[in-house]
């Protein structure tokens, strides 16, 4: 048997993990736990950089859940700019057509130049609906829980 010193995270690691991301309130938001392992290779942008730096150096084998503020999280404070009007010809030609939408519904919509985005109906009017194009974590804490399977 070696006593070999577990391998650890580094910028360049290949991992196996399992991994939660859950609001303030415990309320899981995405959990591979009870799943398939993730896999991932350290750099590549397959987790948020702010999560990433948080599994540098933690040895394989580990399990540690981690509180991110919402600066930390990677998606920043609400933006009060970013609560929009879309005048009800934009939302008929940017979005899906005849849709019926509901206060709370994520409409999605076609980008200038291709793409898409989305934003959450907030309020509807006789001219036009107010949109709030915020991430829906914005602003929030957020729990990180990792479990470290295998570090190459």
């Amino acid at each position: 048997m070696s006593n070999a010193t577990p391998a650890v995270v580094t910028e360049s690691s290949y991992l196996t993990l399992h991994y939660r991301v859950a609001a303030a309130d415990g309320n899981d938001i995405v959990t591979t736990f009870g799943g398939t392992p993730a896999t991932l290779m350290m750099g590549q942008g397959q987790l948020a950089p702010a999560l990433e730096q948080k599994l540098l150096g933690l040895p394989e084998g580990a399990h540690q859940t981690f509180t991110l503020s919402p600066d930390e999280g990677g998606f920043g404070p609400r933006n009060p700019d970013l609560i929009q009007a879309v005048s009800k010809a934009t939302l008929a030609d940017n979005s899906v057509p005849d849709e019926e939408y509901a206060v709370g519904d994520l409409v999605t919509f076609n980008a200038p130049g291709g793409g898409k985005f989305a934003g959450v109906l907030r309020e509807m009017r006789a001219d036009s609906a107010i949109f709030d194009f915020n991430h829906p974590l914005a602003g929030q804490t957020l729990q990180f829980e990792v479990q470290l399977i295998s570090v190459l």
